[in-house]
C-alpha cells in the first residue's frame, strides 16, 4: 500500500456468528462459528464495496434572543454496515430472511436434488454478531483492521432484479443494537480496532 498509510483503498469482508461469539485477534483467521458473508467473500461483493454509516439525530436548542444554537442533544444514533452480494445461493439469501433454515432434499431416481428456503420471517428478529475485516490499516503496510459489532440484525429489504446481462444483487444492511453486556456506554455498538504495531517476537 505504501505511504501515506492513512490513505486506504481496500475491500472489507464480513463474517457473522451467534451473539456472544468471541472476536478473533487481528492476526488470526476467523474460525467457526464465524461464517463468511458471500460464498467468495469480497469476490462476491459488488464494486460499491462495504459502506459503514454513523447516523444520528440532533436536537439543536435555540433561544429567543439569538439565532444560533445554544446547546445540542443527541436523541438518536444508528450504526449500519451495508453491501450488495452478487450471490443468490440460499445460504446467503437466508441472511435477508431472518436466518431461516435451509432444508436439503437429496436427488432420487428421476427427481433432482434441491435446497429449500422459506420466505416468511415472522415477528421475531434474529440477532447476530458481526465482524467486518480489512487487510488494511491506517498505521502501516500489511496490517489489518476490523469492526467488531457484538449485536446486530439484518435490516435491509433487498429488491432482487433478475435480468439479462447484469448479476442479481442481494442488498444487505446490518444495524447495530445496543449490547447489554458492554463494559462501558461507548462500547454499546462495539468497536473498531486497527493494528498499529507488529507482534513482539
Amino acid at each position: 500500500m505504501g505511504q501515506p498509510y492513512e490513505i486506504v483503498a481496500a475491500p472489507y469482508t464480513l463474517f457473522v456468528a451467534p451473539v456472544g461469539t468471541a472476536f478473533p485477534l487481528l492476526n488470526a483467521a476467523p474460525a467457526a462459528p464465524w461464517v463468511m458473508v458471500g460464498t467468495s467473500g469480497d469476490l462476491s461483493t459488488t464494486e460499491d464495496g462495504v459502506t459503514v454509516s454513523h447516523e444520528e439525530s440532533i436536537n439543536k436548542v435555540r433561544a429567543a434572543g439569538s439565532t444560533g444554537p445554544r446547546k445540542a442533544f443527541r436523541t438518536e444514533e444508528d450504526f449500519l454496515i451495508s453491501l450488495t452480494l452478487m450471490d443468490i445461493t440460499l445460504e446467503q439469501y437466508a441472511l435477508a430472511l431472518n436466518g431461516n433454515t435451509i432444508t436439503t432434499t437429496a436427488a432420487g431416481v428421476g427427481t433432482p436434488g434441491f435446497k429449500s428456503l422459506k420466505l416468511y420471517k415472522g415477528t421475531q428478529v434474529k440477532s447476530l454478531a458481526l465482524l467486518v475485516r480489512g487487510e488494511v490499516s491506517g498505521y502501516g503496510e500489511g496490517w489489518r483492521s476490523q469492526y467488531q459489532v457484538p449485536v446486530c440484525f439484518q435490516s435491509g429489504a433487498p429488491e432482487i432484479v433478475f435480468t439479462k446481462g447484469d448479476p442479481a444483487g442481494l442488498a444487505l444492511e446490518f444495524t447495530a443494537l445496543e449490547d447489554p453486556a458492554a463494559a462501558t456506554p461507548d462500547a454499546r455498538f462495539g468497536s473498531l480496532i486497527m493494528q498499529h504495531a507488529a507482534p513482539l517476537s
